[in-house]
C-alpha cells in the first residue's frame, strides 16, 4: 500500500473517530447529561479532526525537479502533470496546494509588490481583495495546466525596485539576480500562490508546499520561521548528477535544518538518477555510483544515510501514467513513498490520537463521576428509606433532622466554595493580564518603533532582545498564576471530596512549556538569519530585518492566541467538575429532604418511594454501562486503527 492509500486510510480513521465522538455527543444530549461546555469541547474536537492537515514541503534550489516529484508522488494517477514541470525555473514563489470546500477552484496570487509593506503573507490572507484570482477549469487537463503555469510568471524591473523588494543583485549572477544588457533584472510576478482544487488527497486534508530557490526563500521570512518548521515532512531535493552544491548546502543549513531540532521528517531526495542510465555502464556500476552519491550526500548534510533516497521523478511519473510496473520499480519512487508513509502518517496519527483521547477521556470521566455521584446519592436514600420500614414516627423525625444537619453543614462549605470562586476569578484576571493581547500589541508597537529608529545592527538586536525578554517575562508570570490556581483548586477538590464524599480527581495540569519552546524557536530563527542579513546592503538589510520582525511578531501573536484559547479551556475544565458536583450534591440533599418530609407526612408513600429509588438506581447503572461502552469503542478505534496503520506502514 503506497502513500496515497495510507493517507486515505488515515482519513477514514479520522472519520471513524468523528463518528464515535458524535455518538458520545448524541448520547449525552439524549440522557440530559450534556451542558454548554461539553457541547463546545466535542464540537472543537470534531472541528480539529475535520480541519486536520498533513503538510509536506518540497524544498530545493532551481531545476532540481521539485514540481515533477510532486506530480509523480501525488498526481500520477491523474493521468497528466498537474504542476508545470519544464526545463529552467518553474516555481517562482511559494505555492500551496490544498482544498477548501467553501471556495471555488482557483489560483490565488499575491503580487510581489506587497513585499514593499512589512505585512506577512498570513496577514494578507485576511484581505482577499489583495489577491489576483485565476479560475480553474478542473474538467480540462490542458486548461488546468495553462492556468497553473501562471505561478511561474516573471517580469523585468529596475534593479532599485528589485532591491527594495528584497532581491539580492549580483553583476556576476552567483550571489543574486544578474542584470541584463539594459540593466534590468527578472523577478517573480507573485509573492505567494494558493491553488485550491478538489483532488482526492487534498480533500482529505493534505497540503503540499512547493517552494522556490534560495533567493526567494531568503527574502520571505515566513517560509523560514513558520511554514517550513510547521511542516510535518520536508523533502529536500538534489540532483543525482551534481550532488550537494554550495547553493544546495546554503538552503539546507539556513532554511531546512538550521535549528537541528530534529531529523525526523527531514528527507533528502537525489532526483534524476535516470541520467545515469546511459546504456554504457552496467547495472552494477550504476548501483555503485548511486550508493556513492547517497553516502556523500549523507555526510555533507550530516544526515543518516537511511534518510537519503535516490529516485527518478520523471520516470516514476511516466510509469504511473503508463502503468509500467518495471519502470516504476527502477525509478525507486515507491521506496520514497514507503519512507514517507512509515515516518509521516503514524507520527501524525499518534499526535491526533493522543490529543483526542485526552480530551474525550476527561469528558467521559466528568460524566462518569456525575453518574456515580447520582447513583451513590440514590443508593444512600434507598438504604435510609429501606431502614425506615416498620419504624415509628420518631425515627423518621430523626432522619429529617439528620438530613437538615447535613444540608446546613454543606451550606457552610458553600461559603468556602464561593470564596474560592472569588479568588479564582481574581487569579484568572491576573493570568489574562499577562497573556492579554493588548499588552502584546503594545510591546510589538514599541519594538517596531525602536527598529525603525535604529541606525546600527546592535540597535536592531537590542530591540529584538528586549521584545523576547518581555514575552518571556509574561509567560513566566503566567506560569506562576497557573501554579497558584492549580494549588488552590487541588486543595478545594480534596476538601470537598473528604468532607462531602464527592468524586473529584486532582485538577488537570496545564503547562506553558510548549509555548515557551515555540518562542525559543522563533528567537533562534531570527538570530540565525540576522547574521545572514548583515551581508546585505544597509537599506535592504534594514527593510528585510523589519519584515523578519513582522513575521516573528505575527507568529508570537498566533502563539499567544493559542495560549489564550488553551488557558480558557483549562480554566473552564478545572472549575467545571467542582461546579457540577456541588450542583448535584445540592440536588441530592434537596431530594432526600423532600423524600423524608413526604414520608413524615404520609407513611404509606414509603414503599412507593423505595420502588421509585430502586428504578432510578437501575437506570443510572444502565447509563454508566452505556457510557463505558461508548468510551471503550472510542478508545478501541483510536488505538486499534493507529496500531494497524503503524503495522501496515512498516510492512
Amino acid at each position: 500500500m503506497g502513500l496515497v492509500q495510507h493517507f486515505s486510510a488515515y482519513s477514514n480513521w479520522r472519520s471513524a473517530v468523528s463518528e464515535h465522538l458524535l455518538t458520545l455527543h448524541d448520547w449525552l444530549v439524549a440522557n440530559e447529561l450534556g451542558d454548554a461546555q461539553s457541547d463546545l469541547r466535542i464540537q472543537q474536537l470534531l472541528e480539529r479532526l475535520r480541519e486536520d492537515k498533513l503538510i509536506i514541503a518540497f524544498v530545493a534550489e532551481f531545476s532540481r525537479g521539485k514540481s515533477e516529484l510532486i506530480n509523480a508522488i501525488f498526481f500520477g494517477d491523474y493521468g497528466n502533470r498537474i504542476l508545470p514541470s519544464t526545463a529552467g525555473r518553474t516555481t517562482m514563489c511559494p505555492t500551496e496546494l490544498l482544498y477548501d470546500a467553501g471556495r471555488p477552484p482557483a489560483i490565488e496570487l499575491l503580487p510581489i509588490e506587497t513585499r514593499s509593506s512589512n505585512a506577512s503573507v498570513t496577514e494578507f490572507k485576511r484581505f482577499p481583495e489583495e489577491w489576483r484570482i485565476v479560475k480553474l477549469d478542473t474538467d480540462s487537463a490542458e486548461a488546468m495546466h495553462a492556468a497553473l503555469s501562471r505561478v511561474g510568471e516573471q517580469k523585468r524591473v529596475a534593479q532599485e525596485l528589485a532591491d527594495a523588494l528584497g532581491f539580492a543583485i549580483d553583476p556576476v549572477g552567483k550571489e543574486g539576480l544578474k542584470p541584463d544588457a539594459e540593466g534590468l533584472v527578472e523577478i517573480p510576478c507573485w509573492r505567494h500562490a494558493v491553488i485550491n482544487f478538489a483532488h482526492p488527497l487534498l480533500e482529505q486534508g493534505l497540503v503540499i508546499l512547493d517552494t522556490p530557490g534560495l533567493n526567494a526563500i531568503g527574502a520571505e521570512p515566513e517560509l523560514t520561521l513558520s511554514q517550513l518548521p510547521n511542516a510535518h515532512a520536508i523533502l529536500f531535493i538534489l540532483a543525482a548528477d551534481t550532488g550537494v552544491t554550495q547553493s544546495d548546502l546554503a538552503v539546507w543549513r539556513d532554511h531546512v535544518n538550521g535549528a537541528r531540532t530534529r531529523q525526523k521528517g527531514r528527507i533528502a531526495v537525489l532526483n534524476k538518477i535516470d541520467g545515469l542510465w546511459d546504456g554504457i555502464r552496467s547495472e552494477a556500476e550504476i548501483e555503485s555510483e548511486i550508493a556513492r552519491q547517497v553516502q556523500t550526500t549523507a555526510q555533507i548534510l550530516e544526515l543518516d544515510a537511511g534518510h537519503v533516497y535516490p529516485v527518478s521523478a520523471q520516470k516514476g511519473l511516466l510509469a504511473k501514467i503508463s502503468r509500467d510496473d518495471a519502470l516504476l520499480e527502477r525509478s525507486r519512487l515507491l521506496r520514497l513513498e514507503q519512507a514517507l508513509t512509515a515516518e509521516l502518517i503514524p507520527a501524525k496519527q499518534e499526535i491526533v490520537c493522543d490529543n483526542t483521547e485526552s480530551e474525550a477521556a476527561d469528558l467521559v470521566a466528568r460524566t462518569r463521576a456525575l453518574l456515580e455521584t447520582r447513583r451513590g446519592g440514590v443508593a444512600e436514600q434507598l438504604a435510609e428509606l429501606s431502614d425506615l420500614r416498620g419504624k415509628n414516627q420518631s425515627v423518621i423525625e430523626y432522619m429529617m433532622r439528620k438530613v437538615k444537619s447535613e444540608k446546613d453543614e454543606f451550606e457552610r462549605g458553600l461559603q468556602r466554595y464561593y470564596a474560592v470562586r472569588s479568588v479564582f476569578s481574581q487569579l484568572t484576571n491576573n493570568l489574562y493580564s499577562h497573556l492579554g493581547m493588548d499588552a502584546l500589541r503594545e510591546e510589538t508597537r514599541r519594538t517596531r518603533e525602536a527598529m525603525l529608529k535604529a541606525r546600527f545592527s546592535k540597535n536592531l538586536r537590542d530591540a529584538m532582545r528586549s521584545y523576547f525578554r518581555h514575552v518571556r517575562a509574561n509567560l513566566g508570570k503566567s506560569a506562576g498564576e497557573i501554579a497558584e490556581i492549580t494549588r488552590m483548586m487541588g486543595a478545594m477538590y480534596e476538601r470537598f471530596s473528604t468532607e462531602h464524599g464527592m468524586k473529584l480527581a486532582a485538577p488537570a495540569p496545564f503547562s506553558l512549556l510548549r509555548y515557551e519552546k515555540e518562542i525559543d524557536r522563533l528567537e533562534e530563527g531570527f538570530n540565525a538569519h540576522f547574521n545572514t542579513l548583515l551581508n546585505m546592503v544597509t537599506h535592504a538589510k534594514h527593510g528585510l530585518t523589519q519584515r523578519f520582525f513582522e513575521t516573528v511578531a505575527t507568529q508570537v501573536r498566533r502563539t499567544f492566541e493559542l495560549i489564550n484559547r488553551d488557558a480558557d479551556h483549562w480554566l473552564r475544565a478545572v472549575m467545571a467538575p467542582l461546579e457540577t458536583q456541588v450542583r448535584e450534591y445540592q440536588l441530592q440533599l434537596k431530594r432526600r429532604l423532600e423524600s423524608v418530609k413526604r414520608i413524615h407526612q404520609a407513611t404509606d408513600t414509603l414503599e412507593d418511594r423505595v420502588r421509585e429509588l430502586a428504578q432510578m438506581k437501575a437506570a443510572l447503572e444502565t447509563q454508566l454501562a452505556e457510557l463505558n461502552g461508548i468510551a471503550a469503542a472510542l478508545r478501541e478505534t483510536l488505538h486499534a486503527e493507529a496500531r494497524e496503520g503503524a503495522v501496515a506502514a512498516a510492512a
